[in-house]
């Protein structure tokens, strides 16, 4: 079976630009309809894919977060050359953590971090998802189990330098969350399977503006853009995107 790469997007529409980021083993796709309800209500939307994703878990881990991260401040670039001066940004998990560091490192007007984890546990968080990805994947190349299994295995073994390089990159922003003045919007789904929740409340009480706010979904899952109320999140982040003060 061919598996159709994906590929970012730029969605047109008003002076008001929303970067939108999507998380490890992630890519674009997991944004899009967040895209298009946002252009929809007046706002440009910019959402890259970073280096190895949307493509064979083999491709992914020759990669790590010092790529991504500078895939994140080239598709900020990329906006302000189109001519967006009024940037805010939305992030989905790991997406959430690099739009944190842009808050605290790049004059935005907004960050919504989704389900974004603050506490890096390299057995039972991002390694387990990068796994079950794997397996996914090699399932639609339709390869048989045996095989799956055995290639898993050796990209497991593989991939070390990347979930060290993952977990030093969360701990960083972590340690750096208080140094955020933007107005920040924290949004966590009820039933995430993929991080600890309370990267939430880490978040929400440690930023310094006064501007923020917390909302749970209890319905939802790790990835909330495309869960159960994705509906109701994509209403609240154009609200949130509403009572920002576009003005520099």
């Amino acid at each position: 079976m061919k598996i159709k790469t994906p590929e970012p997007f730029t969605f047109e529409a008003g002076k008001r630009a929303v970067l939108l980021l999507h998380g490890f083993t992630g890519h674009s796709a997991d944004v899009r309809m967040l895209g298009r309800f946002l252009q929809k209500k007046g706002y440009t939307c910019h959402a890259p894919i970073y280096r190895g994703h949307g493509a064979p878990p083999e491709e992914l881990i020759k990669y790590d977060t010092d790529n991504w991260w500078e895939d994140v401040q080239q598709a900020l670039h990329h906006l302000r050359i189109l001519g967006y001066d009024e940037i805010a940004v939305a992030g989905l998990s790991l997406g959430g953590v690099m739009g944190l560091k842009l808050a605290y490192s790049e004059p935005i007007m907004g960050v919504a971090p989704m389900c974004a984890p603050m506490f890096f546990d390299n057995t039972s968080q991002l390694s387990k998802g990068f796994q079950q990805f794997a397996k996914e994947y090699k399932q639609l190349e339709e390869k048989d189990s045996d095989q799956i299994k055995d290639e898993v295995r050796q990209l497991m073994e593989n991939s070390t330098h990347t979930f060290e390089k993952l977990g030093e990159f969360i701990t960083d922003v972590h340690d750096h969350i208080d140094e955020i003045y933007t107005p920040t919007f924290v949004v966590q789904a009820g039933k995430d399977e993929m991080i600890n929740p309370e990267s939430a409340n880490y978040i929400h009480d440690q930023v310094e503006t006064d501007e923020k706010q917390i909302k749970w979904y209890e319905d939802s899952t790790h990835v909330i853009t495309l869960s159960n109320e994705k509906e109701q999140l994509y209403e609240d982040i154009y609200q949130f995107l509403e009572s920002l003060d576009w003005t520099y």
